[in-house]
């Protein structure tokens, strides 16, 4: 009882002290950056529509940190007013820091921003940064966005494995069944990592014959996890 009762005071005390919207705001407005991530981060406690404008003016913060963690917020604050976090995650992409492009493509693939795929398309060609790369590939498929097959295929044969990966995912989340012969090689990779993204992929075309079998190859692998993959997408295809 006595425990039931302290946490009950507890949690009165944590709500009587939650920040308000303005304190929120005076925090944003600090020179020091460390307040202003802080303050991003409260953002979350507050009604969305309210964080959405407060989060805007950060996204272009003159602090990599602060823009990371601003740009990053979109992937949900963003659905406010899509056409607003369209605008903000465009400049997003065209930043200096790479950390911050990627963080873009995030929220722009969690948001289905679909108007950006020529933004994503060219940061991708132009950028040497793998992270950047890998981002935009999962961004593309969380989209599932057709235009985006060529792109993918050029991504699965990237020099950096994490990329490569990354578009295997990207390839399934697409549903393009011209992926499935790009991705039925991969059966026989020695990255046990690989064959499990791919069995994840490939139960996206269960009904295919080839993919099919392919799982059913998968769902003897010496890796359990890889195993287990294949046999789940087996009995729901």
């Amino acid at each position: 009882m006595l425990k039931e009762v302290a946490k009950h005071t507890f949690t009165l005390r944590a709500m009587s002290s939650a920040p308000t919207p303005e304190q929120i705001q005076s925090m944003l407005n600090s020179e020091n950056f460390g307040d202003r991530i802080k303050g991003i981060n409260l953002l979350r406690n507050i009604e969305p529509a309210t964080a959405f404008k407060l989060i805007q003016p950060l996204c272009q913060d003159s602090n990599t940190r602060v823009r990371y963690a601003a740009v990053s917020q979109i992937s949900t604050l963003g659905a406010q007013d899509p056409d607003a976090a369209l605008n903000l995650l465009r400049t997003a992409i065209a930043d200096p820091e790479p950390d911050v492009q990627a963080a873009a493509a995030d929220s722009l693939g969690a948001l289905k921003l679909t108007e950006a795929f020529t933004d994503l398309q060219t940061l991708y060609q132009n950028t040497p940064e793998w992270l950047v790369k890998m981002s935009v590939v999962a961004c593309l498929g969380e989209m599932g966005d057709p235009r985006a097959f060529d792109l993918l295929q050029t991504a699965l044969s990237e020099g950096n494995s994490l990329v490569s990966v990354s578009a295997i995912g990207a390839l399934g989340e697409l549903q393009d069944e011209r992926a499935i012969p790009l991705l039925l090689p991969y059966v026989g990779s020695d990255d046990w990592q690989v064959r499990h993204r791919l069995a994840q992929a490939l139960g996206h075309f269960a009904q295919h014959p080839d993919a099919r079998a392919a799982l059913q190859t998968l769902a003897a692998d010496q890796f359990d996890l890889v195993a287990e993959t294949a046999k789940s997408h087996q009995v729901s295809g």
